[in-house]
């Protein structure tokens, strides 16, 4: 018997499926297929699925963490594709050092949905 698993997604909600394609891309994610109100986005050879349903609480408390190399970078990023005034209800929140260990940086994606930008610290 094998169980072995070679790749876990997550589906993320989004509450406006252009706007969400939008910010992902613009801050580096690649749109590896769309169909239609589900979309496969990768980064840094990570996906996950991009999905065209949202409910407020869920997405309010969905959140993502990504090991970064550099956390100050990904805030950098993100303050400039959100300055850009086109995904208004997005934010990022400076890199924090963390309990955990980790330098992290916190943005939030037009939907509520919350990516933890993490890096470790040597």
């Amino acid at each position: 018997m094998n169980l072995s698993v070679s790749d876990i997604k997550v589906f993320v909600p989004c509450k406006d499926y252009q706007v969400s394609l939008a910010f992902y891309q613009a801050l580096g994610w690649e749109l590896k297929a769309d169909h239609g109100q589900l979309a496969e986005m990768e980064l840094g050879g990570q996906r996950f699925f991009l999905q065209d349903y949202f409910q407020k609480d869920w997405a309010h408390n969905f959140m993502i963490y990504l090991n970064v190399a550099d956390a100050q970078a990904w805030y950098e990023q993100a303050t400039k594709v959100i300055a850009k005034n086109e995904f208004a209800a997005a934010k990022v929140i400076a890199p924090q050092k963390q309990a955990h260990g980790h330098i992290v940086c916190f943005v939030h994606d037009p939907s509520g949905v919350l990516l933890h930008f993490g890096q470790a610290i040597e």
